[in-house]
């Protein structure tokens, strides 16, 4: 129990100084950079998931449901972003800027610390199949968020490019497909 709460609080606050980093250019606070920085799944699946991991910090060894539920949810946003980071933006853009700094903690160490909290130290209550489909509600989300900022509304840029050639369609049927998919690893790792 120690080490999972301590796992957990070490995940909130090395996302909480990721966040704050967001926040700073040239050593200066810079509230547009940091309010720019919450557009990107990357950040927000992070924050959702330091917020998880606090929960479960503070709550353990009583951990809820709800509680637990949330953090599973929350290791399935990090893993879609961690794996998107690694087949899809990596090879496209590089791994150098994707894997240095700050991105290092958001993009690989902390998504790999939740997804081993849960699957190792948080065995508390089954994960049925149906329960599964839960894994996808942060994809889902973000995805009609992106859609009708970049598609409908046209307030964002493209950035992840899944609107290039106006295939938004097929780029979002593959994101949630591959969230199922994300959903249902995690779980088979949590019953290894």
């Amino acid at each position: 129990m120690l080490a999972d709460r301590l796992i957990n609080g070490f995940i909130f606050l090395l996302t909480m100084w990721a966040l704050a980093q967001c926040f700073i250019v040239d050593g200066k606070w810079n509230w547009q950079n940091g309010r720019m920085a919450l557009r990107f799944f990357t950040v927000l699946s992070n924050l959702f998931c330091a917020l998880a991991c606090l929960l479960v910090a503070v709550t353990l060894p009583e951990l809820p449901r709800w509680v637990w539920l949330m953090k599973y949810v929350a290791v399935c946003a990090v893993t879609v972003t961690f794996l998107t980071v690694m087949f899809f933006l990596g090879p496209a853009i590089g791994y150098k800027v994707l894997l240095t700094g700050r991105d290092f903690y958001l993009h690989l160490a902390g998504p790999l610390l939740a997804l081993f909290s849960f699957c190792c130290l948080e065995r508390f209550f089954p994960l049925p199949v149906s329960v599964s489909m839960l894994g996808i509600i942060s994809v889902f989300l973000y995805g009609f968020l992106y859609l009708c900022k970049v598609v409908i509304r046209k307030q964002w840029e493209d950035f992840y490019g899944y609107n290039k050639n106006g295939k938004w369609p097929i780029s979002m049927a593959a994101m949630f497909a591959g969230s199922f998919v994300v959903s249902l690893l995690v779980r088979c790792l949590y019953y290894l």
